[in-house]
């Protein structure tokens, strides 16, 4: 009897550690390597975890239709229910489409929701080793929009890293703002 009562004492204790996250857990959780980028300013930049910042990383470009802005206006949206925590998030865009996507270009995108958001545009061969690091994916698609241009198809989902450079979850488009927000809430 005392077994058991250990036994469910010790169960009812982890299962009190919390609820786990609600985006997709990546299981086992994926280090994620720092990447240097260069800044619309022209400075070399690092796209690394930082100590007590989480990070939430996104692939997009600039033209996109649909998919990036409902992305954006939803971290938008996250850090202002967050309030003065959300200072603690790295907000990251990395654009999939290196021949439009200038550094200049990407940051007045990504500025144009909120001016913390970080946007990362590099070479295609930098752009390829970030991709393959969360295993995300994008290329050029063969079909044209109205003006002659040309859209990327990309991995829509939205990545969670904690302060220690792991990929815990996530979001796939769709998931309702409010997971990624009560997540980050419980990493802050």
């Amino acid at each position: 009897m005392l077994r058991l009562s250990l036994a469910a004492l010790l169960l009812l204790a982890a299962c009190d550690r919390g609820a786990p996250y609600k985006g997709m857990i990546a299981d086992p959780p994926r280090d994620i390597p720092s990447f240097s980028y260069t800044a619309a300013d022209g400075s070399v930049r690092e796209m690394a975890a930082a100590k007590g910042r989480p990070m939430v990383v996104f692939f997009g470009y600039t033209h996109c239709p649909d998919v990036c802005p409902t992305t954006l206006a939803d971290w938008k949206r996250i850090k202002a229910e967050l309030g003065e925590r959300a200072n603690k998030v790295q907000f990251v865009f990395v654009s999939v489409d290196p021949g439009r996507d200038t550094p200049e270009v990407a940051e007045r995108y990504v500025r144009q929701y909120d001016s913390t958001f970080t946007a990362v545009s590099a070479d295609s061969a930098t752009t390829a080793k970030i991709l393959a690091a969360f295993g995300a994916a994008a290329f050029r698609d063969s079909t044209e929009d109205d003006a002659g241009g040309y859209f990327v198809t990309h991995s829509a989902q939205v990545f969670l890293v904690n302060d220690k450079g792991r990929l815990l979850t996530l979001y796939p488009f769709g998931t309702p703002r409010e997971a990624l927000a009560a997540d980050l809430d419980r990493l802050l």
